[in-house]
């Protein structure tokens, strides 16, 4: 495949895609039964586990909020192991099927809003999760509609999935050392926060830079 095929213009660039292990990962999954729409429904199951141990952490304390927040983040980071292998083992594995793209999307989204949904209730702020969720679609929406109308695919950020999902278990891996200052909860609501409105920020930018196409486009 070469570098200007027009499949890699619609995948999200990632530098791991182009490492050793994810390379030999990838072609082992493609030897075995287990299909890229599959890899894709896992995304949804770890970003549920994720989902869970986060609300779960209303009203745990000790031991058990440590593991649930160590459960929340590798749930957060098998998601998006999921999320790099599907796509690999799909085009470069080449067990692409007519409707892996559907399979592609949606489960993402799905995880999104289980994700930040189940830490808005850990954190007792289902409100701030569910906006957050909303948001996080709202920007993928505005992604899918540039590439139905100008066959442009906008990745920009400046929180887009990957950058969210390394906020939230970077938050949760810092509240592992919450004891030692008192604040239980406060990095995840800051975390949270900053969820909501970068990925505010992202989707609207995303929205600016297709109605500037547009225009360009029309002129």
């Amino acid at each position: 495949m070469s570098d200007g095929d027009p499949v890699d213009a619609d995948r999200r660039p990632l530098a791991s895609r182009d490492t050793g292990w994810a390379r030999a990962v990838a072609r082992w999954l493609a030897t075995t039964p287990i299909t890229p729409n599959a890899i894709s429904m896992g995304s949804v199951l770890f970003a549920g586990v994720a989902g869970l141990a986060f609300a779960a952490l209303d009203g745990a304390s000790g031991g058990a909020r440590i593991g649930l927040l160590l459960l929340a983040t590798l749930g957060c980071q098998l998601r998006l192991l999921c999320n790099l292998f599907d796509g690999m083992v799909a085009i470069e594995g080449g067990k692409r099927t007519a409707d892996g793209a559907v399979w592609n999307e949606l489960p993402d989204r799905l995880a999104d809003v289980a994700v930040l949904v189940g830490l808005g209730v850990g954190i007792g702020e289902p409100a701030l999760g569910w906006a957050a969720g909303a948001l996080a679609v709202f920007g993928a929406y505005v992604r899918e509609l540039g590439h139905g109308i100008d066959g442009v695919v906008d990745f920009g950020g400046p929180l887009a999935k990957p950058q969210r999902m390394a906020l939230v278990s970077g938050a949760a891996v810092l509240s592992l050392l919450e004891g030692l200052w008192n604040g239980q909860g406060g990095l995840l609501l800051i975390a949270l926060w900053l969820v909501a409105a970068g990925t505010l920020l992202t989707g609207g930018l995303r929205t600016l830079s297709l109605i500037r196409r547009l225009k360009r486009s029309g002129e």
